[in-house]
């Protein structure tokens, strides 16, 4: 019995310093109450979100003389891809231009080969496929069908960027159940398709 007191006592002292503690803390502000118990704000956000993004290996293989793949800033979604040969495109001609780069594509996602906006601004080139899908099973070269919508001849000359590649997550074709049904429940767009929410 005496021991049950001593443990109650005990629990009351533990209760009153953790009132003390928390006594002049703002709990309406989050943020500020955080702060006042001593925890960085920005730490926690980085510490959060390296718990939930974990980072992919790409192994690759560059059979070009250009530069490695990388990002040109942490924060992009895309690396550059750059020619292996010189080409020259008339206005509106295409053509498939290798990159000299192997990717070992990470299971449950794709390479999406996508257009840079600056070539297509200054100079009319642009992915024609876009964005080009490279699969996980899929481990040729990176080649770039590339189009010029511009009035001029453009010279496209080893080392250029000419498209960029993005990892992204996807639902492979394995785990995909086809279902035949009668007719499909119907949604609030249902069958309107392109202009139907304006221009």
């Amino acid at each position: 019995m005496i021991g049950k007191i001593n443990q109650f006592k005990d629990s009351l002292k533990t209760l009153k310093e953790l009132e003390t503690k928390l006594t002049g803390i703002n709990f309406s502000d989050p943020e500020k109450m955080l702060e006042s118990i001593g925890v960085n704000i920005d730490e926690l956000e980085s510490s959060f979100e390296s718990s939930l993004i974990k980072p992919i290996k790409l192994n690759y293989v560059n059979n070009s003389n250009n530069s490695e793949p990388e990002y040109a800033y942490g924060t992009d979604s895309g690396f550059d891809l750059r020619a292996n040969e010189s080409i020259s495109l008339d206005p509106l001609e295409r053509a498939l231009i290798p990159t000299g780069i192997f990717l070992d594509v990470p299971e449950n996602t794709e390479i999406q080969v996508r257009p840079k906006s600056g070539l297509a601004i200054k100079r009319g080139l642009t992915v024609l496929n876009t964005p080009g899908t490279v699969d996980y099973g899929y481990t040729g070269e990176i080649k770039v069908i590339v189009i010029n919508l511009s009035n001029q001849t453009q010279k496209i000359e080893v080392g250029d960027k000419i498209a960029q590649a993005v990892i992204c997550p996807v639902t492979q074709g394995r785990h995909v159940i086809f279902n035949k049904v009668d007719s499909l429940k119907e949604k609030d767009r249902n069958a309107n398709g392109f202009g139907s929410t304006g221009n």
